[in-house]
């Protein structure tokens, strides 16, 4: 008796989905709850957990493939269609089929290591218990290699001491290569290994492979957490904090280096992927925007010394009393809202002939992922003090990383801001995702001279500055209307007066 799994709703506004790769195969045994698959829509990338226990029988749906929301994705059964329980009987019959399963992917292979991540990731987790079944009776025929060597002294009387240490060397890489009676087959053993950065997860998509090239992590001292000790990014990340944490000590030897500078080889160099649905979705949504909008960009020049002496002032305080660390972007956030009630229309949309104007002010907050830009959304944040706008602001960005968003949590938001000096720019010219008519960009904070007035006189004083550039649809938004928005931002911000707005 088998039960279909179908596509569940993925959130309101979410109609169809793109399988992006299975977790589990056919014959594969799942519980309640274990992720079965993963799934690609507009909003989000998600795992769809299976909903029953059981034995997977069929798969209705192949990977890149996609579908309405209510498709039945795969049929779960109780096994029973598997034959007898018994060792002796199933045994040979599952060895068969691996083995069979193994022909049939075998051409797939090869292309694997340049794929995106829907190329079946099961794949050399599946045929592998087969081979390593097999090695245990291929080990009783280790012992001929002693008498395989003792007869080279007899043939050679001269060089016996020269033939003893190879000899000796051998005789506990059998173990690990039963196949090299072969001949050959012992270097084309070895190849695979590298290729799958020598872990027991076998196959790593190219994604956790570039995202653990980008931390510094070597994927073979990694464990995997996934499906069959698959290394996921979560491992890689988590491998990377522990790294950083060391000692200082390491961290200053390796800051001296001792030869010239060598860029860093990105492996994705010299190779092509596929797009992703995500990536496919803010390409398409890229071009409509700029083709369909009158968009432009005003620029402002911020003086955020008293920000930074408050936030250095509190920060620990912060810490302590909220669990969250003061950066300079919910200082922005809450000056951005604040003056999105006094301008509603840098938070308006456009529908047809009419300009909306809403009634709150949901902020959706730009998220650099391995996966493309997402951007969740605070709702309500002119609301919102201090401490509310850190812990969202992390709790969004975390979620959003670690794909534990929800669908509907991206959706409704008015405006956008997006920190792009958390990379080192000063200052860049956003695009505007409709609905939306405007995106704030906040670039990095930067101390440098600055002539102010003390005592009515002018003089030269270190300063912490910041450029926040505005992009906005110049179809309903003019040059001035930015122009007085950006001001008033400006403005709170160099006010400096946020005590009030702590939150605690």
């Amino acid at each position: 008796m088998s039960e279909s799994v179908n596509l569940p709703a993925l959130g309101e506004s979410v109609t169809e989905g793109t399988v992006t790769r299975w977790l589990k195969n056919v014959g594969d045994r799942v519980e309640v709850d274990e992720p079965l698959l993963e799934v690609s829509t507009d909003k989000v990338d998600t795992e769809i957990p299976s909903p029953i226990a059981g034995v997977v029988e069929e798969i209705l749906v192949q990977e890149d493939e996609t579908v309405e929301v209510g498709t039945a994705l795969v049929k779960i059964g109780d096994g029973s269609s598997d034959g007898g329980s018994s060792d002796g009987g199933s045994t040979e019959s599952d060895e068969s089929s691996n083995e069979a399963a193994a022909d049939a992917e075998e051409p797939e292979a090869a292309p694997s290591t340049e794929q995106e991540s829907e190329t079946p990731a099961p794949e050399p987790t599946e045929p592998e218990p087969a081979p390593a079944g097999q090695t245990q009776p291929a080990a009783p025929q280790a012992p001929a290699a002693p008498p395989a060597a003792a007869p080279v002294p007899q043939a050679a009387p001269v060089p016996p001491p020269a033939a003893a240490p190879p000899a000796a060397v051998p005789a506990p890489a059998a173990a690990p290569a039963p196949a090299a009676a072969s001949g050959g087959s012992a270097a084309s053993a070895s190849v695979p290994n590298p290729t799958q950065d020598a872990s027991a997860s076998g196959y790593v998509t190219p994604l956790v492979r570039k995202l653990a090239n980008e931390q510094g992590v070597d994927l073979s001292t990694v464990t995997g957490s996934g499906v069959g000790g698959r290394i996921r990014k979560e491992d890689v990340l988590a491998a990377a904090e522990a790294a950083a944490k060391a000692p200082a000590a390491g961290g200053s030897a390796a800051a001296a280096p001792s030869g010239p500078f060598v860029a860093e080889v990105s492996p994705l160099r010299g190779t092509r992927e596929k797009m992703t649905r995500l990536r496919k979705v803010v390409a398409e949504r890229a071009v409509q925007s700029m083709t369909s909008t009158a968009q432009l960009t005003s620029v402002v020049e911020v003086d955020v010394t008293k920000v930074a002496h408050f936030r250095d002032a509190h920060k620990a305080e912060f810490l302590e009393k909220t669990g969250s660390k003061l950066s300079f972007m919910p200082f922005f956030a809450l000056a951005a809202s604040e003056a999105l009630k006094a301008h509603p229309k840098i938070n308006s949309t456009v529908e047809g002939e009419e300009i909306v104007y809403p009634e709150t002010e949901n902020v959706s907050i730009a998220v650099d992922t391995e996966r493309g830009l997402l951007t969740p959304v605070i709702k309500d944040a002119a609301s919102l003090n201090l401490a509310q706008f850190s812990q969202s602001i992390a709790d969004l960005a975390e979620r959003t990383r670690n794909n534990q968003l929800k669908p509907d949590e991206l959706a409704g938001g008015t405006f956008t801001l997006t920190n792009t000096g958390s990379r080192g720019a000063l200052f860049d010219t956003p695009v505007v995702f409709l609905p939306q008519s405007a995106i704030l960009g906040t670039g990095i904070v930067t101390k440098r001279p600055a002539v102010v007035k003390v005592d009515g006189q002018e003089a030269i004083a270190i300063r912490s500055f910041v450029y926040l550039a505005l992009s906005y649809d110049h179809r309903i938004i003019d040059g001035a209307d930015a122009s007085r928005y950006l001001v008033a931002v400006k403005n709170r911000l160099e006010e400096g007066n946020f005590g009030p707005n702590l939150g605690y």
